[in-house]
């Protein structure tokens, strides 16, 4: 997960909600949700700055419905204990050397599913 992003506005360390991208050939402000990563030419602002935006003069401002962040939901939590439970059951019949990596023939890491165990190289 990507630290928390702050308003771009001068002196402002709100969170920011919203992303502001500025398209000059059609002299339109478009604001909307939060961008998934920070750009060079967008403006990230907190929710106070994005209601109060205004446009230059004969400029258009598109604003993009901007959903209420939502944290993780119990089904991703969930999902996310059963994948630990899962990376940490032996598997049958397995090898369980660990200079070797668990359930591997071989190598400085093991395989299980889409899960995968590194060690540490040794010297």
């Amino acid at each position: 997960m990507s630290p928390l992003r702050r308003c771009s506005r001068t002196a402002c360390g709100q969170p920011a909600v919203a992303t502001l991208t500025y398209v000059y050939a059609e002299s339109t402000a478009v604001l909307g949700p939060l961008a998934m990563y920070a750009e060079p030419h967008c403006y990230d602002l907190c929710a106070r700055h994005s209601a109060r935006l205004t446009a230059p003069l004969r400029w258009d401002v598109v604003r993009l419905e901007i959903a209420e962040p939502a944290g993780p939901s119990s089904d991703d939590l969930e999902a996310l204990a059963d994948a630990v439970r899962e990376a940490a059951r032996p598997i049958p019949g397995a090898r369980q050397n660990p200079e070797v990596g668990v359930g591997s023939g071989g190598g400085s890491q093991g395989r299980r599913g889409h899960l995968r165990v590194l060690h540490p190289p040794t010297s």
